[in-house]
């Protein structure tokens, strides 16, 4: 008989949004600040992923005083320089190992997704043993979206040499290297939209913007 894995709690669970990209194509500065409706970017995502674990860090770079209003914790890419994705989970993975003994998962959140699913962390702990590194990534439309991942703290070590070797910053170059699921979402039935649609670009920035408009008129 195969015994029982135990079940991953998300109070085992860390979130970490990632704020730290450059923003090009959004013309530079932090788009996760950018107004979408009388609230920032942020504002949306951090309300969004509160309800859905008990603690969040914010990784970005630079000064850590324009997000002071948040009141939470702000730590930069470990290594490298706007490193890419996986720095920003790496800056996760450390502050949970260092500020937050119980957790055993970080739960990484791009900082320009403002729709991603309301049951996003309950769906990916609940496809993986809490006992096992796995990481889980999220999909939909059968497309993978490897910024939104759950990632064991037990990694960390490893991503960390990863990244100092100067080895692939793509994300699934080093998942790869490690057990892995991917757990697939529908479209987002209050806003027809994929859940994960991103805003990279003034346009996108705009369709946002119209979305929460007609959902709140």
């Amino acid at each position: 008989m195969t015994a029982k894995r135990d079940a991953l709690t998300i109070d085992k669970v860390l979130g970490c949004v990632l704020a730290g990209g450059q923003s090009r194509r959004m013309g530079g500065g932090d788009k996760s600040l950018l107004d979408i409706g009388g609230k920032s970017m942020l504002d949306v995502i951090l309300a969004r992923l509160s309800r859905q674990v008990p603690d969040i860090v914010l990784n970005a770079n630079g000064d850590p005083a324009r997000f002071a209003q948040f009141g939470l914790p702000v730590v930069p890419d470990p290594v490298g320089e706007f490193a890419g994705p996986l720095a920003g989970v790496l800056a996760g993975l450390t502050h949970a190992d260092t500020c937050h003994p119980a957790v055993s998962h970080v739960v990484s959140v791009a900082g320009d997704t403002p729709f991603f699913p309301t049951d996003l962390v309950e769906r990916l702990c609940a496809s993986v043993p809490a006992d096992v590194p796995v990481i889980a990534l999220a999909s939909s439309s059968s497309k993978l979206h490897p910024v939104f991942g759950l990632w064991p703290v037990r990694l960390k070590d490893d991503l960390h040499r990863w990244l100092e070797t100067g080895q692939s910053g793509k994300v699934l170059a080093f998942v790869d290297r490690h057990d892995s699921v991917e757990v697939s979402f529908d479209l987002d039935p209050a806003t027809g939209l994929d859940p994960f649609f991103n805003a990279n670009k003034p346009d996108d920035l705009a369709m946002v913007r119209n979305t929460l408009s007609a959902r709140f008129t």
